[in-house]
Formats: structure tokens, sequence, C-alpha cells
């Protein structure tokens, strides 16, 4: 087979790196290894940015997304039993919306699809050579047959787990956080409009949801928690201690998905090597507590789209040449947010009381401060794309 682009993985980086492309008449194939069910289902983030959502809709993928996206203009931080709004609108005059990312990647497929797009899944035994000027991927298909993928590039989309960062090595700088967070989904309708942050003497505390009869709820836990051990009844009971505000009312229901998510800052630079390039979690991984792992995704292909067009068309290397350098200061940024939320909402394990009257100093100075309210209302809903300070 032969296309000019071929993208590994099927998540939302990878699909929309193939729509992006499509609009402006490259070819792509994506291969994933899921089959198109498991993609569809499988449950990630739900904060889409500002820009993200204005992306979106610039390429026409936000029709449900608007009709289903429940909007945000800001967030509450939770702490000394007090409850402090951080007004987005207010601060920096955008918001965001929250939409599933099996949502994100439904949208995608069914429109890559429509459009005639080339999306192999089930694939295995992915190969990936030629890296210097002729790339060639190697797959098993679903049938069990074995096929090769001549393009001119490769984008790399396959999470950390993938295959793509193993073709070279990159600098790796990498953090992980004597903490994590125990999920669960929920059949039970959301009482309170936006996301709540809490910090509690005994861990942090995260409320949110996924619809209107849908929650999503985090605690803090020890990394190596099982999360069987967890009971559903002892979950919301500690919800209910740590989200606990007055006027706050914490609707239980049935748990239908429970799992414990690792805490961890990661990042591989370059993001390119030769004409592979990476892009997402294959790249980098933040701590979920700032909302930015999808995000940055769609910012990293948001950028490689821009650049692989004009390579293609015209041989102009130029935005190629820039690509690693400019989404990395995107990415940097992002981890520094994401490293700032963790640490000044989550309880050291080791019960540290400095640290905890510092996280407390931080929080109050945050809620007080117009200044420091809007660094965090700044960041949070999404710098453009391609531009970081």
């Amino acid at each position: 087979m032969r296309t000019q682009v071929g993208i590994v993985g099927a998540g939302p980086a990878g699909l929309l790196l193939s729509h992006l492309l499509a609009r402006s008449g490259v070819d792509s194939v994506v291969l994933e290894a899921r089959s198109r069910t498991y993609v569809e289902r499988r449950v990630r983030a739900g904060v889409l940015e500002h820009p993200t959502v204005e992306l979106l809709r610039e390429v026409g993928l936000a029709d449900r997304l608007d009709r289903e996206g429940m909007r945000h203009e800001g967030i509450s931080l939770r702490f000394d039993g007090g409850d402090h709004r951080i007004d987005f609108a207010d601060l920096v005059g955008r918001g965001i919306t929250v939409y599933g990312q099996q949502e994100v990647v439904k949208d995608l497929i069914a429109a890559r699809l429509d459009d005639g797009g080339d999306i192999r899944f089930e694939v295995s035994e992915v190969t990936i050579d030629g890296l210097a000027d002729s790339p060639v991927i190697g797959f098993t298909g679903a049938d069990g047959r074995r096929e090769e993928l001549h393009c001119d590039v490769v984008a790399g989309c396959d999470g950390f787990h993938g295959i793509s960062r193993g073709a070279f090595v990159p600098e790796v700088f990498d953090r992980q956080y004597p903490f994590a967070w125990l999920g669960i989904l929920a059949k039970a309708a959301p009482t309170h409009h936006e996301l709540v942050y809490a910090n509690h003497p005994n861990g942090f505390a995260l409320y949110s949801m996924r619809g209107p009869e849908i929650t999503r709820l985090y605690l803090q836990v020890p990394p190596d928690t099982d999360a069987g051990t967890w009971s559903d009844t002892q979950i919301w009971d500690e919800l209910g201690s740590r989200l606990a505000a007055e006027g706050f009312t914490l609707n239980e229901g049935p748990v239908i998905e429970k799992g414990v998510t690792g805490m961890r800052s990661f990042v591989a630079e370059p993001m390119r090597h030769g004409r592979l390039f990476l892009a997402g979690d294959a790249a980098h991984i933040v701590p979920p507590t700032g909302a930015k792992g999808m995000n940055l995704a769609i910012a990293d292909v948001h950028v490689l789209a821009e650049a692989l067009v004009p390579f293609l068309r015209h041989g102009d290397e130029s935005g190629i040449d820039a690509y690693s350098d400019t989404c990395l200061r995107r990415v940097w940024r992002a981890e520094h947010f994401s490293w700032w939320m963790t640490s000044m909402l989550h309880v050291a394990p080791d019960d540290d009381p400095i640290a905890r009257r510092l996280q407390l100093s931080q929080l109050r100075y945050t809620v007080a401060s117009r200044a420091a309210a809007t660094s965090l209302a700044e960041n949070y809903v999404g710098l453009p794309h391609g531009v970081s300070p």
C-alpha cells in the first residue's frame, strides 16, 4: 500500500490528524491495535479546552458536541470547609466544555468513514522502518495477512505504551507521584453544575460529570491501591466527607465503573525523528489534575497538520523543522500547570505540616487575588494552539 501519511493510533490525535489532512487533500491511513468497539467505549478525559472546541467547530466536527456537551464557565476550589468559585467567563471571557473523550472519538471515526477515510482496526505486529527518508510501516491486518504501508511520513499517535516512541531514543523526563486517583462512573444525576476540586485533610477529591444522568468522581489514594478493596459504600462516604460544603448535596447512585489511575509527568524530546512525528501521549503525559491530556494531543496534531501540508505539497520543511520545539513549549507549560494544580490540591503521603500550610496559603491567595485566579483560568481554559509563553 501507498499513502502520504501513515498514522499509528486511532485515538483523538490520530483520528483528528487524518481529518485535518484530508481537508487539505492529503491522504492518510490510520492503524489501530484495538477494535472499533473498544476504542469507542474507552472512557478517558472529559474536559475540552476552548481552543479544542473552536477547532472542532471550525472543521465541522462539533454538531453533537454543541448539542450534548456541557459548557462550564468556572470551577470551584473547596478547602477549609469553604467553596470558592473561579469565574472563567469574568476573568478571561472563555470557558470549557465537558464532553467525554470517547464521544469525541465516536464523532471522529464516523466523520472519517463517511468521507471515505481508511482506518484499519485490530492490526498487530506493527513495525516502523526507513525513517530517514522512506518510511515503511509493517503490520498484520485483522484478517491475519501481513502488509506494508509505504508513506512519506509517520505520525506516532499510539499512546504512552505504543511502539512509535521506541523507534528512536529520545531524552526522557519522568516523574511519578506518590498517589493515584480512585475513579468511579456513577449513574447519578449531577447536583452541581461545574467541576469541584477539593483539598481535604484526608486527601484530594474531584467532582465532575459526563452527562445529565452520569457523574464522574475521584479520590486521592495510594498508588498501589486495588480498586476492588474499596466498597461502593466506602467510596460514597469518603466522597461525602472530602466534598462537604454548605449547601452541597452529593447524589449517590449505582457505580458503573471503578478503577485506579496513576499520576505521572512524562516528556520525551524531541518529538520528531527523521520522518517520524510523535503526538499526544506517545510524547507526553500530564497528571490529570489540570485536564490537559487530550487537549495537548489535539494541539499537537493541529500544529503537525499545518506543518505537513506545505511539506507534502511543496517540499517546504520549515514547519516540520519547527514542529517539536513549537509543541514542546506548550507541553512544558501544561506540565507546569498540571504539576502546580496537583501539588496545591493533593495531600503529601508523609503528612508534612509545612507542606500542608503552604498548600492552604497558595489556595487562599489563588481565590483572593484576581491576578492569581486569572492565571489559573487562562491556563485551564487553554492557550491558543501553536502559541505558548
